[in-house]
């Protein structure tokens, strides 16, 4: 995943000029000054941002690794992250890490670096919780929906059932306002992302998590391209799965969804990530 298991060695030239930076201090310890961390402010059950609150899984991971790394929760700024902009944020120095559903792909890694993973999603279903729906396989005739510009919807259609209806709207909320409407019969994207969604308030009890995902998101720790951190990081993330800490944030962010991630990959092993 990183470039240097994918044979590429370039970024070690440029350690310590482009450590990782937090408005002046660096290193692991604390130095009084904040360190930025890029999260969602919309996804709720991963980074979410409600008034001065910020909460989710992705965000307790981060709380986590920056105390490991010597920033204590009131030395954290969180800085929205949205998806089409976090390559650049990290570039122009605009955040030091990002942790907002980041998969781990050998395009990204070309600019950036990557920590991790910290978690492994899959693409799945949320739909009524008494639906009949058991898989993208059942899908033909029913109205699927995910958001403008993804290729979640698309590659159902294509490669599972070609009957499928769908359906594009902005944001993932619209998509299960709608399905709560009952316009919809299922939404796709990354299950943890289901999850979330299913564990509003607002929808408690009406929705669920198929439980089948079909592709596989190792969602990393964005760092700037040569950071020196990634082992740190890498540590700091096993500690938080072998204490338990791993598992109760992410029982605390999808409580009442029936959500239960993949065993398989979940959680994930980090041992050779830095190699």
């Amino acid at each position: 995943m990183r470039k240097t298991r994918l044979g590429t060695i370039a970024a070690m030239a440029a350690i310590g000029a482009m450590a990782l930076t937090s408005c002046g201090g660096s290193g692991n310890e604390a130095d009084g000054d904040k360190i930025r961390i890029g999260i969602k402010f919309d996804q709720p059950g991963l980074g979410f941002k409600d008034g001065d609150n910020y909460t989710g899984f992705d965000v307790d991971v981060a709380k986590y690794v920056a105390n490991e790394l010597g920033y204590p929760e009131d030395k954290i700024e969180f800085v929205s992250a949205p998806s089409a902009n976090r390559e650049t944020m990290l570039q122009n120095n605009q955040v030091d890490m990002i942790f907002a559903t980041y998969s781990i792909t050998d395009e990204r890694n070309k600019v950036i670096d990557f920590a991790g993973p910290y978690f492994v999603a899959g693409q799945d279903l949320l739909v009524a919780s008494d639906s009949d729906i058991d898989g993208p396989e059942a899908l033909n005739g029913k109205n699927l929906c995910s958001v403008t510009g993804s290729t979640s919807a698309q590659k159902v259609k294509d490669n599972y059932a070609e009957g499928t209806n769908l359906q594009e709207l902005p944001g993932y909320a619209e998509c299960v306002t709608q399905m709560s409407g009952g316009t919809i019969d299922a939404v796709t994207t990354d299950d943890i992302i289901l999850a979330g969604l299913a564990a509003q308030p607002a929808y408690k009890g009406k929705f669920k998590v198929v439980g089948k995902p079909f592709s596989e998101e190792n969602y990393g720790v964005g760092l700037p391209d040569g950071t020196d951190k990634c082992k740190a990081i890498n540590e700091a993330i096993t500690k938080m799965i072998d204490s338990g800490d791993w598992q109760k944030a992410l029982d605390k962010n999808t409580e009442g969804t029936g959500y239960t991630p993949n065993s398989k990959t979940n959680p994930p092993k980090l041992a050779d990530t830095c190699a």
